[in-house]
């Protein structure tokens, strides 16, 4: 996501997408702020990577950033095709500061709650730290973020994105603003939380009563359905972001198109291309 002035990253993020929804903030303002989100997406992005089966999701978030650069948030994840309650929750805490107007750090800590039976890749790592540095260049932003997700798994993310924030005017008002961000993410890291994803995987099988057999020669249940060495660290994805947003001094609405190509290191049971497409709304206090 981006920001108006990061999913998203995310990604995201984050999502970090995620992850990390407080992003609409302006980096800039000095003043305490309340940041709320909605967003839908047909597919749930782990740093580009997704599950065999599509999960579409909602997603709702709540950012309270106080003057000094502290931030605190809170959000709830709902898979649209999976169960009857919610999917995860997380609660987070964060500090942001800018050196100059041209560079700025973030540091982040986020836990995530999730159900036992998880079909989520990220189920594994309840915990996750993550430091962003970001310049902004003549031309373009640069961001470096490095992101250390742990729990029943032990993984270290990499990642270096290059934005370019293009206004494309006014629309209706002299105070709106429509504007794209395409970007280009590359992301490096260990899959470490393959082999949990894969183990739950199997044990919600046995429980809808499939066969006892994976196919592969392995008996179900087995650790073997997956082997990933504990030093590996590999290039796992290319990520390509095209948002399109609309913007007034108070909130923000956004649909944002990703496609993803992961890398021939990346271990995985889906497409080696990806498409996300995300609905995004942001109103702040």
């Amino acid at each position: 996501m981006r920001s108006a002035v990061i999913c998203l990253l995310i990604c995201l993020q984050t999502c970090r997408l995620m992850a990390q929804t407080d992003e609409v903030d302006d980096k800039k303002t000095k003043k305490t702020t309340l940041t709320l989100a909605a967003i839908y997406s047909n597919n749930v992005s782990y740093y580009g990577q997704s599950t065999a089966e599509k999960l579409p999701y909602v997603l709702a978030n709540a950012t309270a950033r106080l003057s000094m650069g502290l931030y605190f948030s809170a959000g709830a994840y709902k898979l649209l095709k999976i169960g009857g309650g919610i999917s995860e929750t997380d609660l987070g805490i964060g500090y942001e500061h800018n050196f100059t107007d041209k560079f700025n750090a973030d540091v982040s800590y986020t836990r995530s709650i999730f159900p036992s039976n998880s079909p989520l890749l990220q189920a594994a790592n309840t915990n996750n730290i993550n430091l962003t540095l970001s310049y902004t260049w003549p031309w373009f932003k640069s961001s470096l973020s490095a992101d250390h997700a742990f729990g029943e798994e032990n993984d270290f993310f990499l990642g270096i994105t290059n934005a370019k924030d293009i206004s494309l005017g006014t629309i209706f008002y002299d105070q709106d603003q429509l504007s794209i961000e395409p970007a280009i993410e590359i992301i490096s890291g260990t899959q470490h939380f393959y082999t949990t994803y894969q183990e739950e995987k199997i044990k919600r099988n046995n429980g809808k009563g499939k066969g006892a057999n994976n196919g592969n020669g392995n008996p179900e249940g087995s650790r073997e359905i997956i082997t990933i060495p504990k030093t590996s660290f590999n290039l796992l994805t290319y990520n390509f972001r095209l948002p399109l947003a609309y913007s007034r001094s108070s909130y923000l609405a956004e649909v944002a198109y990703q496609f993803s190509v992961l890398s021939d290191e990346a271990i995985t049971e889906a497409k080696k291309q990806q498409s996300f497409i995300s609905l995004s709304f942001y109103y702040q206090f």
